[in-house]
């Protein structure tokens, strides 16, 4: 089986003024295949959102290879990169970051605005929401909906290219627990359509769904 994404000798570390720096994450090796949900799990501060900036390719990491089906972003430039990640990766960070000024059907179809694709995924936009259960509130705003929705309408929107990777940050923080469960639901699902899903958590429900984890100090 091919391998989506993968993480050879990772560390991930931050420049201090006058001081050494700030290791987060070291020698991580992650490797995640389609059909395989992976979770990143650690205490707040581990890490976690980190290793998640460095596989989605938004921060490159300080030692070591992020590599997407083989191919080793270091040697690729910021556009390539770009690019790559609107073809094959969704991201989902934990604020979820809809755009208040737009229904949730037209944050949902955002990630179609750059390739002009507005018009052909409309359909695709209003059956994922069918698919996360909010159909309903495609016409509502941000601000109208719950927690969980909003976490429903991100993960729409994320799923909207047909990524082969699906990197989600923390989507259960915050919600109620039929909520959060609803959301592990879908994850699940995207996982058993094949997709390859790394997700960053402490919720315990989510980290014993998942089918590999790496545990940050």
């Amino acid at each position: 089986m091919s391998t989506v994404l993968e993480f050879d000798d990772v560390t991930v570390a931050y420049a201090r003024p006058r001081d050494v720096p700030l290791v987060l994450v070291s020698g991580c090796d992650i490797t995640v295949r389609p059909g395989r949900l992976h979770c990143v799990a650690g205490r707040s501060g581990s890490g976690k959102t980190s290793v998640l900036r460095v596989a989605a390719g938004l921060v490159a990491p300080s030692e070591g290879r992020v590599l997407w089906d083989g191919l080793d972003l270091a040697g690729l430039d910021d556009d390539a990169v770009t690019r790559l990640r609107r073809d094959r990766v969704g991201f989902l960070d934990q604020a979820g970051s809809l755009l208040d000024g737009m229904s949730v059907l037209e944050n949902v179809l955002v990630p179609a605005v750059p390739a002009r694709r507005v018009r052909e995924l409309g359909e695709r936009a209003l059956a994922l929401l069918d698919e996360v259960g909010i159909a309903d509130r495609a016409s509502a705003r941000p601000g109208e909906l719950s927690g969980g929705e909003r976490q429903r309408a991100a993960l729409a929107r994320a799923l909207l290219l047909s990524p082969r990777l699906l990197i989600v940050d923390e989507p259960t923080a915050g919600l109620d627990r039929t909520s959060a469960d609803g959301i592990i639901d879908l994850l699940v699902a995207r996982r058993d359509a094949d997709v390859a899903v790394l997700v960053a958590s402490h919720d315990p429900h989510l980290i014993d769904a998942a089918d590999a984890r790496t545990h940050l100090a």
